[in-house]
C-alpha cells in the first residue's frame, strides 16, 4: 500500500508537469508570435515610408541589411517587381496571394502559409504603397518553434528536480500516513486513534472481534455442557451395568434395571441425534432437497403423534387455521413445530390447554402454538434458544428432553429465513410464532 501511494504521487505530478509543458509552450508560441507580427507591421510602416518618399530604388539598399526579413515589392498586377531573396522577373504573378488581395482590397493584408520559393513556413504582411503597387513584408516561423523547444531543457531540468523533491516528500509523507495504521491495535480497535474515514472498518473490526469473542465462549459452554449431559446418561449406565455384572442385583431388580439402562441409552442418543442436528444446520450442510409443504397436514400429523403424550396428562390439543403451503424442506419444519408443541405439552399444567393455529397472514404463512403451561420469566427469554439451556435445571431430567430442542428451533428458522417470536408470563403461559416469508 505504501509503494502505490508513492507511486500515485509520483504519476499525479508527471501528469501535471506535462500539460504544464504544453501549455508553457502554447502561452510562449503565442507571445512570440504576437511580438513577430508587431516586429513585422512596423519594418512594413518604416519601409513604406522610405519607398514613398524616396521611391523603388531605396529597397535596393535593403538586400544586404536584414538576412532574416524578406522584403517583396508587388504591382497591383501581381507582377513582382522586387524581391530581396529572389529576381522577382522570374517569380510566377502574386496576384492571388491572399495578402496581396487584402492589401489591394483594405489597404493591408496578413497570412501564414508555407512558401513555395524559400520552403518554410512565413508570416506574411502586406501593405499598399501610395503609388498602388503593394509592399510584402515577410519572416520564418522557425525562430517560434525554436523558442518553444529551447525551454524544452529547462521544463524537464525542473521536472527531473520536481521528480527527486516529490519521491523524498511522497516517502515522508506515505510514512507518516501509514504510521497510525502500521501501529493498529487490532485487539481493542475503538482504542486507536487515527483517520475518521476508518471509524467504519474499526467498529466493524470490534464487532468481528466481540462475535468471535462471543461463539469462542458458546463452544467452550457448549462444549462444557455436551461433556455433562453425555456423562450423565454414560455414569447411570456404567453404574447399572456394573451392579449387574457383579452378580450384585436380585432376579427380580433385573427387568427395572435393564429398564433404567435402556431409557439413559434412548436419552443418550437422542442427545446425540440432536447434536449433530445443531452441527448440519450450523455448517449449512443440510443435504435434503426443498419441497411444498403444507404446514397445516404437516402440524395435524405433529398433534396425532403428541396426542398420547398430551393424553397422559389430561392436557387438551386443539389445531384450527387453513392449509398454507411453503417451498422448505419437510423434515427440518417437522421437526421446528414438533419442538415448541412437544414444549407447549411438556411445559403445561395438569388438564391444561395447548391451542395451534396455522394460517397465512400479512407478515406470511404462521405457525402459532399457545399453551396454559408454567410460562418462561422475562428474564430467560432472550435466552432460551440457546443450546442446553433450561430455564428450571432443577427440574430438567424429570422433565426429559436434551435443552436443543429450541436450539434446532432456532437455526431451522435460519434455513428458511423464518423467525420466531415468542410472549410468555410467567405462570400463565406461553405463545410461540414461527412466521415464514411470503413467496
Amino acid at each position: 500500500m505504501r509503494k502505490r501511494i508513492q507511486k500515485s504521487m509520483m504519476f499525479i505530478l508527471i501528469a501535471i508537469l506535462v500539460p504544464i509543458y504544453l501549455i508553457m509552450s502554447v502561452v510562449v508560441y503565442q507571445r512570440n508570435l504576437k511580438i513577430l507580427e508587431g516586429e513585422i507591421k512596423q519594418e512594413a510602416a518604416y519601409i513604406k515610408r522610405a519607398v514613398d518618399l524616396s521611391g523603388t530604388e531605396y529597397l535596393a539598399q535593403l538586400d544586404d541589411v536584414d538576412q532574416g526579413t524578406r522584403v517583396t515589392l508587388i504591382a497591383s498586377t501581381g507582377d513582382v517587381l522586387y524581391d530581396s531573396r529572389n529576381d522577382g522577373s522570374t517569380m510566377e504573378n502574386h496576384k492571388t496571394r491572399a495578402e496581396v488581395q487584402q492589401a489591394l482590397k483594405n489597404g493591408t493584408g496578413e497570412k501564414i502559409r508555407m512558401s513555395d520559393t524559400v520552403s518554410k513556413e512565413l508570416y506574411y504582411y502586406a501593405v499598399l504603397l501610395d503609388d498602388g503597387n503593394v509592399l510584402r513584408v515577410s519572416k520564418s516561423m522557425d525562430s517560434l518553434m525554436w523558442t518553444s523547444l529551447n525551454i524544452l531543457p529547462v521544463v524537464i531540468g525542473i521536472g527531473i528536480i520536481g521528480l527527486v523533491l516529490a519521491w523524498f516528500l511522497a516517502k515522508w509523507q506515505t510514512n507518516r500516513l501509514m504510521e497510525p495504521v502500521i501501529h493498529l491495535d487490532l485487539e481493542n480497535p475503538l482504542d486507536n486513534v487515527v483517520y475518521e474515514e476508518m471509524t467504519p472498518l474499526l467498529e466493524a473490526m470490534d464487532k468481528q472481534n466481540k462475535e468471535k469473542e462471543a461463539v469462542a465462549n458458546m463452544r467452550k459452554e457448549f462444549s462444557a455442557n455436551v461433556s455433562h449431559e453425555l456423562k450423565t446418561p454414560l455414569t447411570s449406565i456404567s453404574g447399572y451395568a456394573e451392579i449387574m455384572m457383579n452378580g450384585l442385583v436380585r432376579p427380580e431388580d433385573i427387568p427395572r434395571f435393564s429398564e433404567t439402562i435402556y431409557k439413559e441409552a434412548r436419552r443418550l442418543l437422542t442427545l446425540i441425534e440432536d447434536i449433530i442436528k445443531i452441527s448440519k444446520l450450523d455448517d449449512e450442510s443440510v443435504e435434503l432437497e426443498k419441497e411444498d409443504v403444507d404446514l397445516f397436514e404437516l402440524t395435524r400429523e405433529i398433534v396425532s403423534r403428541l396426542s398420547l403424550t398430551a393424553s397422559q396428562r389430561n392436557i387438551h390439543m386443539e389445531l384450527t387455521g387453513e392449509s398454507v403451503k411453503i417451498h422448505g424442506i419437510r423434515q427440518i419444519l417437522d421437526e421446528m413445530i414438533y419442538n415448541i408443541t412437544e414444549n407447549a405439552v411438556k411445559y403445561n399444567k395438569e388438564n391444561g390447554n395447548v391451542t395451534i393455529w396455522v394460517g397465512n397472514t400479512l407478515e406470511g404463512p404462521k405457525v402459532r402454538v399457545s399453551d396454559t403451561g408454567i410460562g418462561i420469566p422475562k428474564e430467560h427469554q432472550d435466552r432460551i434458544f440457546e443450546r442446553f439451556y433450561r430455564v428450571d435445571k432443577s427440574h430438567s431430567k424429570e422433565r426429559g428432553g436434551t435443552g436443543l430442542g429450541l436450539s434446532i428451533v432456532k437455526h431451522g428458522a435460519i434455513l428458511h429465513g423464518a423467525k420466531v417470536q415468542v410472549d410468555s408470563e410467567y405462570g400463565k403461559g406461553t405463545r410461540m410464532e414461527i412466521i415464514f416469508p411470503e413467496k
